[in-house]
């Protein structure tokens, strides 16, 4: 991928006012000359969320979360930062053209046109298959499939469903028409190639074609043939809305083809790392704090479309630990909505490790026999399913009844291969409470202490993402002069002009904690200008945007910035005073070192001196 550049980002910063974008996403009070609302980013009773029009920028001073409107759209959305830089230009209709960093079109370059290609054609095919759905006559018997289930017309319209027809080169035909390279349809995964033994009769055809282009193309073309045929089919989308796949399932059984057919591993589409759905339900998923996983699409869209939004699906039987880390990003509590059959229960098996390594709680929410959630929400409405959900039993008491269930518990060895395989299960939970309470369980249900059982559990070690951020915290925020030094040459064009105009480089680098300050200065950042502040604000780390929007949101100190930043002179002086003092006393200096140390603490000296009587403002 490219760069965005640092001008285009100040155009889209300026372009979106922080206040218009926030209130619509959800209301905001005018407080003053701000506006304020409960935070989105943590639970609390009293307003603590701070947005500032002057500034351009949002802070919570409950938990800490602050920046540019780049930085909101990030956690509020759960995108990176350049989808967010996206969103909002599409939003202030700004073409974003970003750079390939002076290179050429080297193979950075390659994949992100590739990409473009490939996303432009997937929404394109997206449409067509929904065109022979809605409205072509290939479409009825999918229709009529799909009405069975439940699914009428509109709801197909919201989930852009589609059709494809029973045919091999339906879909490939059309999109050579509209002039798509058959090396992009193949790379696309919607086309795949024949194997010799197929594509024999076709190449007498081609050596008819009158020019050498003409002949390649046509080689192509019937060397090819549709992936996906006879099939409902159904978008899948990035966590954006984009179509970067599909999963086509077939209208009739056929002898040795796949029920559910998925789109192959392309430039766009990782299985692992894909969940179905999630474009359309990431903003339930966060406020209810908890996902409902459920294995199909169909009983995704049936469940979402009765009222129970905050709803998933994997790629496949089980979540890998890419989908696990992506739906912690949203919730802290996953619901297992899988099929009662044998694959289901193995399933939400398999899916326990990944889902455990990023510390989300884990309950099953078991189907009748022969019901999935698709039928169960149809047959028994909203209100009986949430009930189900809400008594989804706890992930370790299905889990602990499944591996006793056939297992003699009066046979020593029985029970100690049981107890292995558990508290190898249990070592992946992070959570000290949480592990806790599991190893009780389990021990009791085993019949032995939970301290024998604690020491079968491997030991895993690792340090928590919240604690990296605090302790990060900690050590950037840097003493009180400095701090004020950091918010003057933010607040003010003048404080910032006369910082700059000093030794800077030359006094900071003999003091601690004064990364903030040199990246102030070293930016090109326009204090009188908000959106050159968020430019600034977008090119530092989350937990650094944190302490500085904070900083933004106090009120400007009354201090003449010539006060702190001759204090930081004077504190340079007597730590480099105390340094050449301490060389001193070492043993085995030479004369000339002596000397010269003497000269230079003499010096300093002087210059401690001078600095310490009153000055006037032009003093630097």
């Amino acid at each position: 991928m490219g760069t965005i550049p640092s001008e285009t980002i100040e155009q889209i910063a300026a372009a979106n006012d922080i206040v218009e974008v926030i209130g619509s996403y959800f209301p905001l009070k005018r407080a003053g000359s701000n506006f304020k609302a409960l935070c989105p980013f943590h639970q609390e009773k009293t307003p603590s969320f701070m947005v500032s029009p002057s500034r351009q920028t949002f802070h919570c001073f409950g938990c800490g979360a602050g920046g540019s409107v780049f930085r909101f759209v990030v956690d509020y959305e759960h995108v990176d930062f350049p989808t967010a830089v996206r969103k909002l230009a599409a939003r202030a209709g700004i073409t974003v053209v970003e750079k390939s960093g002076g290179r050429g079109p080297g193979d950075k370059e390659q994949q992100r046109e590739l990409r473009q290609r490939l996303l432009k054609l997937h929404a394109e095919a997206a449409q067509w298959f929904h065109e022979n759905l809605i409205k072509r006559e290939v479409g009825k018997a999918a229709r009529e499939y799909l009405r069975s289930r439940g699914i009428t017309v509109e709801i197909a319209k919201r989930w852009q469903l589609g059709c494809a027809p029973d045919e091999w080169d339906a879909f490939g035909s059309w999109a050579r028409s509209r002039d798509y390279d058959v090396r992009d349809l193949i790379a696309s995964g919607l086309v795949k190639v024949k194997d010799d033994s197929d594509s024999t009769g076709s190449q007498r055809s081609v050596s008819a074609q009158r020019t050498p282009m003409d002949r390649e193309r046509a080689a192509h073309a019937t060397a090819s043939y549709d992936r996906f045929r006879g099939r409902i089919m159904f978008p899948i989308c990035n966590d954006v809305g984009e179509v970067i796949a599909f999963s086509g399932r077939l209208l009739q059984d056929e002898e040795g083809a796949a029920k559910y057919l998925n789109s192959p591993e392309t430039a766009l589409f990782r299985k692992g790392s894909v969940l179905f759905g999630l474009d359309k339900s990431k903003r339930a998923l966060i406020e209810a704090d908890c996902a409902v996983v459920c294995e199909g699409q169909l009983d995704l869209i049936s469940l979402f479309e009765s009222g129970i939004t905050n709803v998933v699906a994997p790629q496949g039987t089980a979540f890998t630990e890419a989908q696990a880390r992506i739906l912690k990003r949203f919730v802290n509590e996953v619901v297992l909505c899988f099929d009662a059959d044998a694959a289901g229960q193995k399933a939400a098996e398999r899916s326990l490790d990944a889902l455990l390594q990023n510390d989300l709680i884990v309950r099953v929410a078991e189907m009748p026999a022969g019901e999935d959630p698709d039928s169960l929400v149809r047959r028994e409405g909203k209100t009986a399913f949430e009930k189900r959900i809400a008594d989804a039993r706890d992930f370790f008491d299905y889990w602990i009844e499944r591996e006793t269930a056939n297992v003699a518990l009066n046979s020593l060895s029985a029970k100690m291969e049981v107890a292995r395989t558990l508290a190898e299960t249990v070592s992946h939970v992070h959570d000290p409470v949480m592990r806790g309470e599991v190893i009780s369980k389990m021990s009791v249900r085993l019949a032995v202490s939970a301290s024998a059982f604690a020491a079968l559990v491997p030991k895993q070690v690792r340090k928590g993402p919240s604690e990296v951020t605090t302790e990060r915290r900690q050590q950037l925020v840097p003493p009180n002069d400095i701090a004020l030094l950091c918010i003057l040459a933010l607040r003010s064009e003048e404080a910032h002009q006369f910082l700059r105009a000093q030794s800077w480089r030359e006094v900071l680098s003999q003091l601690p904690s004064t990364y903030f300050l040199e990246r102030i200065l070293e930016s090109e950042v326009r204090p009188n200008d908000s959106a050159s502040l968020s430019a600034f604000l977008a090119s530092l780390e989350p937990e650094e945007e944190d302490i500085i929007s904070g900083w933004l949101h106090l009120k400007t100190p009354p201090n003449s910035v010539a006060v702190p930043w001759l204090r930081l002179r004077q504190a340079a002086l007597r730590r480099q005073l105390d340094i050449a003092r301490d060389r001193l006393r070492l043993p085995e200096l030479s004369t000339g070192d002596i000397i010269n140390l003497q000269k230079q603490i003499l010096d300093l000296q002087e210059q401690l001196h001078e600095l310490s009587q009153p000055a006037g403002p032009a003093d630097n």
